[in-house]
């Protein structure tokens, strides 16, 4: 195809440029520009300066040419326009009726493939011991409260071919996860126990099917039970438009028994007609497309990712970007834990090899390369920031959001909010959220994994706090926090969280606290630990101590420093607490001159009563 002509144009510039301004010039976005600037090996921010040679190459790129101010311009010439470069994964919007992973395919290379199920309902309305009755199994009988807090995807054979199933937390607090859930599926089969009938949960679990324009089965279960009431769970649902096929209507109605297994074959036979009608489909041939359902870390692998192939195949060694993460594929697991070679269309499986922990619902995609993923990912996370860091202010604690509620100077608690895994991160921010009054809590970032230098940063430049759910500062984000006054929450129980975070807003905090001393340990022997400085050999001599407290440095009675703790070690194992009588290693995030006999004194601060 010959190349469309037209006049480049000429833009004239200083020898060097803010990327920002030379965004302008060259009329692209200055997140464009930073993704033409990674892609030519130049690592530099929207504010930073690049000389005139540098802008002209990625000038080149987009079709502009440069001249120096002062000089004489250069004849104009006509020239091929460079193609434009492709969109990065997520950019832009599918068509209406078109799944993001579809857009652009040619229809030959389309086949059908296995329909995802997603499974939604209420708490304890018998989820997951009906895909567990299913498969066979009776994994579902040990869970405690009947809560599923992470999304699990599992594969069934009928009918010669597979259904993929994904089964999505019931409780209230969870209703992102269930949102989450609906995006990925293609058939959305509502669970309904017979004896309680619907439930507000089931209501919003139809909400979120229907928002994602998916085919609804609804599953009767529990028809086992003396109370069974089947007729009444079709009658409530008639009334939200969930007619049943018996009464003229579209929907299927299957009562199910999980204990005995009644109505089970029923159901997927509904399933297999349902996807027949609306037959779900993808190109196998072309690099893998897909979602998240879950992201973690690891201890003994590292970062481990549950995701949903939904379109291509996915290879072992493939290198691929979510988000702000990529990373080459390392090793592949499917659902019963063994080892894979390669994921097609609708198979759920476990990566290891990403650089960070992915968001939940993210999508991802396959790329050429790690350069070219280290390129957009660099280029997505300065968007962030960009996008995030727009006031600087000096960080406020939670008594002293108190002292200006009171002045009535505080209208916004900035938060910065980092869980375990995201199955715990949507129910906290939700929590969070809803402490809201006449403060309003603002979550200025929410993500998974361990507290880091770039979340304290991000708070010390917002005015913000930041709060740990069963996570800890890693040593730089500790460093930070000292340097810049950043005050880190540490929670393992999400209600103590939200008492905190409550009382600061309604003005029951108390501003005043007190230091309570909780252990003290001797310094035995110093060791210098390359790259982390002088680690301090101790016994405990009394009480605990943790490393979310601060320790004073005592020497011949007088202190001599202040600290938080950077490492708490016992041999070689990071721990969260040591008791009296056992020895452990110590490292501080702001001192280490240590000095055998040396006395450090671990403290917390508690709200005066």
């Amino acid at each position: 195809m010959a190349s469309q002509v037209k006049e480049r144009k000429v833009v004239e510039i200083p020898a060097s440029i803010a990327v920002r301004d030379l965004a302008d010039k060259l009329d692209v976005s200055p997140v464009a520009l930073l993704k033409r600037l990674i892609a030519n090996g130049v690592m530099a921010s929207i504010t930073q300066t690049v000389d005139f040679d540098t802008a002209a190459i990625v000038a080149e790129d987009v079709g502009v040419t440069l001249r120096l101010e002062g000089s004489s311009p250069a004849p104009s010439a006509a020239v091929a326009a460079p193609a434009e470069a492709p969109a990065l994964p997520g950019e832009e919007p599918a068509p209406p009726g078109i799944p993001w992973y579809l857009v652009g395919e040619a229809e030959d290379k389309l086949v059908v493939r296995p329909p995802v199920v997603t499974v939604m309902g209420h708490v304890d309305h018998g989820k997951t011991s009906l895909l567990d009755a299913i498969r066979n199994t009776r994994v579902a009988a040990g869970e405690s409260g009947g809560i599923t807090q992470h999304v699990g995807a599992y594969t069934v054979e009928r009918a010669g071919g597979r259904i993929t199933f994904i089964d999505t937390p019931g409780h209230q607090a969870f209703s992102a996860m269930r949102a989450r859930g609906a995006q990925a599926t293609d058939i959305a089969v509502i669970v309904v126990a017979a004896d309680d009938g619907v439930m507000p949960q089931t209501r919003e679990a139809i909400d979120h099917a229907k928002a994602a324009g998916v085919p609804i089965i609804v599953a009767v279960n529990k028809i086992d039970l003396a109370g069974a009431r089947p007729e009444r769970v079709m009658e409530q649902l008639a009334e939200i438009d969930l007619v049943p096929e018996a009464w003229g209507g579209d929907t299927f109605f299957i009562p199910v028994s999980a204990v005995t297994g009644q109505g089970l074959e029923d159901l997927l036979d509904a399933i297999v007609l349902v996807s027949e009608e609306h037959p779900a489909r993808a190109n196998p041939g072309r690099p893998a497309l897909g979602v998240v359902l879950e992201g973690r870390i690891d201890q003994q692998r590292g970062v481990i990712a549950d995701i949903l192939v939904q379109s291509g195949t996915l290879h072992a060694a493939d290198t691929l970007v979510v988000g702000t993460a990529y990373g080459k594929v390392r090793a592949m697991f499917g659902e019963r834990g063994e080892r894979v070679k390669e994921a097609g269309p609708s198979t759920p499986v476990e990566i290891m090899g990403l650089s960070a922990v992915p968001d939940a619902g993210a999508r991802f995609e396959v790329v050429a390369n790690e350069k070219t993923a280290k390129a957009i990912v660099a280029a997505r996370a300065a968007d962030t920031h960009a996008r995030a860091v727009q006031v600087t202010a000096k960080p406020m604690t939670l008594d002293e959001l108190f002292a200006k509620a009171e002045a009535g100077e505080a209208k916004t608690l900035n938060i910065v909010v980092k869980t375990d895994v995201q199955g715990t991160l949507d129910p906290v921010v939700t929590a969070l959220e809803q402490c809201s009054g006449p403060i309003r809590v603002n979550v200025l970032r929410a993500a998974n994994g361990d507290i880091t230098e770039w979340d304290v940063n991000l708070a010390a430049a917002s005015n913000a706090i930041v709060i740990g759910f069963r996570v800890s500062p890693d040593n730089a984000a500790l460093q930070a926090a000292t340097a810049q006054h950043v005050e880190i929450r540490e929670y393992d129980v999400i209600y103590k969280m939200i008492e905190d975070i409550s009382d600061a807003l309604t003005g029951m905090l108390e501003p005043k606290y007190v230091e309570k001393t909780i252990g003290r340990a001797e310094v035995r022997a110093v060791f210098s630990i390359s790259k982390q400085g002088n680690i301090a050999g101790s016994s405990v001599t009394g009480g605990v101590i943790r490393r979310n407290a601060t320790v004073r440095v005592l020497r011949g009675g007088a202190e001599i420093a202040q600290s938080a703790v950077a490492s708490l070690k016992r041999f070689t194992e990071d721990v969260r607490e040591v008791r009296e009588g056992f020895e452990c290693g110590i490292g501080l995030a702001s001192f280490d001159d240590f000095k055998e006999g040396d006395i450090l004194e671990f403290f917390v601060r508690e709200r005066a009563r």
